[in-house]
């Protein structure tokens, strides 16, 4: 089927209360192993982009490798930026085939953020594209994995409730990424989601809202979280560390393997238990049908 846009995907996920797992597409094994582990959980799915990504593959090409193998499934597939700071990037990401577009102003004071992001609104709706934006800081785990070092300033990063629903009402966001308690690129889940913030969140919306850094979150929490008001989830960085294991694992193996296919293929089947594991928490298995 062709490339859907999350509008759709995210209000069903809200009113049957389970989430939509966004999965970050960081080469051509890993969007092979989302898709036809969307494909065989019969779950809608997200494949995202990041600005890194983008450098990386280059956007024509992530763009051709999703809209192939979405082609080739029944389930309903969109493509996401995921973190776009920039208003040209976005117009960029729009005309290359993006079904989902976000802008991120979350570290520009309040007003601006509202400015830049209602900008971006404008021109994705006047295209029927949805648009995420975001409140609060979600922060970065540094070269440290100890927790404590990132978790002292969690809370005070937070997205205020009161100040979600101007943001939502200013800037007709169709999703909403707010810091609720996470932090990108934790690789132990650790984190707890402060559950009272989101359900205040949502009353005060009603937009979909959206977890970003749920790598670092455990099941129980993110269970919560959806029971709360959380409709898509952001996954990247248990795949990437599933992926790398397993590359490790089969060069330690066999150490003179230079065929990139026999390291390769079992990194994809790595990720694709991660991906798998991770629908079925969210509920979504079986959601695609």
């Amino acid at each position: 089927m062709s490339l859907v846009t999350t509008k759709e995907m995210l209000k069903k996920a809200q009113k049957e209360r389970y989430a939509v797992g966004a999965f970050n597409a960081n080469n051509m094994e890993i969007v092979q192993a989302i898709i036809e582990t969307a494909e065989e959980e019969k779950a809608p799915v997200i494949l995202q982009a990041s600005q890194g990504a983008i450098k990386y593959a280059g956007l024509e090409i992530i763009v051709a490798m999703v809209k192939v193998l979405a082609e080739q499934a029944s389930i309903p597939v969109a493509l996401h930026l995921d973190h776009g700071t920039d208003y040209y990037q976005n117009i960029r990401c729009l005309r290359a085939g993006f079904t989902s577009l976000m802008f991120d102003g979350s570290k520009l004071p309040f007003e601006e953020n509202v400015e830049m992001t209602k900008k971006v609104v404008e021109m994705a709706h006047a295209c029927s594209l949805p648009v995420e934006g975001e409140l609060g800081q979600i922060g970065t785990m540094g070269s440290s994995d100890e927790p404590g070092v990132a978790l002292d300033k969690v809370k005070e990063t937070m997205a205020d409730p009161e100040e979600a629903a101007r943001f939502v009402e200013l800037t007709e966001i169709d999703s909403l990424a707010a810091a609720v308690g996470t932090i990108h690129g934790c690789r132990t889940p650790f984190a707890k989601l402060d559950i009272p913030r989101i359900e205040k969140i949502r009353e005060l919306t009603g937009v979909p809202l959206v977890l970003h850094g749920a790598s670092g979150v455990n099941d129980e929490e993110v269970k919560k979280g959806i029971a709360a008001g959380i409709c898509k989830i952001n996954i990247d960085t248990r795949i990437r560390l599933k992926f790398t294991e397993k590359i490790r694992e089969v060069l330690k193996i066999n150490p003179e393997e230079i065929d990139p296919r026999k390291v390769l293929g079992p990194a994809k089947e790595a990720a694709k238990e991660v991906i798998r594991d991770r629908m079925r928490v969210f509920g979504s298995s079986g959601k695609g049908e």
